[in-house]
């Protein structure tokens, strides 16, 4: 049988709650994952009424941690963003938190999250607003990622920004291929960043991880205020195109989709990852539990948007692009909606019509079920200390029924 996430998560994922727990969020992208196109989110019908061919389609999840069903929402995403960027070069800037600050994104994934976004959309646009480097209003597509090509935690935004801005009225593009010192950018976006870390613990909104001190905290701020942050600019690209395909990947699908999967055997996951030091494709051996673990680390919050738009790139910023474009140029394109092609039938090749929908029985977790759930979990010694490979996402943990179990 293929190896993929679903039987993996099949096979071993209560095994692992029993161990360590699921925060809310994880639970709701198990639970996804697990039932993704089965009969148990129920299906879509189609018939030939020549020959009375039938063909059912389960309904897919739709979870943005489900490797299954990515394919056409990734597509749509990326015909409406190619279509909204500007006409010019672009330059992709990737922003990366030191390690020291891992284990706090774990216990406070909203707040980090949201001023990962910020720091670095800030301090492009402040820095780019200057009259001492471009003077002009740019515009911004954020992509927030969490893993490394080994599904370990390493999170990073990566930013495409115009090479040029909106001066006033005008079209003001970067000068000789040059965006930014990246050691004045490093420093800003490290100054953002710290400053508002220790104004959200000043004010009790972080929660620091259970083997945390104040003298550790003291410790890891001290520590990175005198690392170089690591953040790279790359480009200039022509028009951005390939940079928000790159991006689309990873937009959908979780950390990790089933064609690297190698072999999933109760003993041993395989799966491929192309090392970036020598580019080179190669095979990384976990077991099931760590392999588990590290999908589960990258689950993302839910409501959490992965991707967001600034400055020219904003829904309310049309306007402005259309003038960009009538200054350099481009003839509008009609917008022209892509259908997907008729089902045919494979016996007669005449349409199939739709005849029914059929809805799941599947009924998700409610939160009201929360006081239960939890009052099982703090009774049964099952729910083991979360290992630190794999730190709490939240404080609560709980347990799903899985298909199958009794």
């Amino acid at each position: 049988m293929e190896a993929t996430l679903q039987s993996i998560f099949r096979d071993g994922l209560e095994t692992y709650q029993e161990h360590h727990g699921l925060s809310m969020d994880q639970s709701r992208a198990a639970q996804a994952i697990l039932l993704c196109q089965t009969e148990a989110l129920g299906y879509e019908e189609w018939i030939c009424f020549d020959d009375g061919h039938r063909e059912q389609q389960n309904h897919s999840c739709r979870h943005r941690s489900c490797p299954r069903c990515h394919g056409a929402m990734t597509h749509d995403w990326l015909e409406r963003t190619q279509a909204r960027l500007l006409p010019c070069d672009h330059y992709q800037v990737v922003f990366t938190l030191p390690h020291e600050l891992d284990a706090l994104w774990q216990y406070n994934r909203q707040w980090c999250g949201d001023h990962l976004f910020k720091a670095s959309a800030e301090t492009l646009r402040q820095l780019l607003a200057d009259d001492k480097y471009l003077g002009a209003e740019v515009g911004l597509l954020s992509a927030l990622h969490t893993w490394g090509r080994t599904l370990s935690f390493h999170p990073h935004v990566h930013v495409l920004v115009t090479g040029g801005g909106l001066a006033g009225e005008q079209w003001r593009p970067v000068k000789n291929g040059y965006l930014l010192p990246v050691g004045v950018l490093k420093a800003k976006f490290r100054g953002k960043w710290l400053s508002w870390l220790n104004d959200a613990y000043a004010a009790g909104e972080l929660k620091l991880p259970p083997d945390w001190t104040p003298e550790r905290w003291r410790q890891v701020l001290r520590t990175i205020s005198r690392k170089r942050w690591n953040v790279r600019i790359q480009g200039g690209y022509r028009h951005g195109h390939g940079v928000v395909n790159y991006l689309s990947r990873y937009l959908r699908g979780g950390p990790i989709k089933d064609h690297r999967i190698v072999s999933a055997t109760p003993e041993q996951v395989s799966f491929r990852y192309r090392d970036h030091h020598d580019g080179c494709e190669k095979t990384m051996q976990l077991s099931p539990m760590q392999f588990i673990a590290r999908v589960l680390w990258h689950v993302p919050v839910k409501g959490q948007h992965g991707v967001r738009y600034y400055g020219l790139y904003t829904a309310g910023a049309a306007n402005k692009r259309q003038r960009i474009k009538d200054q350099l140029g481009v003839v509008a394109e009609a917008a022209t909606a892509t259908q997907a092609p008729a089902r045919q039938c494979p016996l007669c090749g005449r349409p199939l019509f739709h005849r029914l929908s059929v809805r799941g029985q599947i009924s998700y977790l409610r939160n009201t079920a929360r006081a239960t759930v939890r009052g099982h979990v703090q009774q049964g010694a099952q729910a083991a200390p979360l290992p630190q490979e794999s730190p709490a996402q939240s404080s609560e943990r709980f347990f799903i029924a899985l298909p199958g179990a009794a």
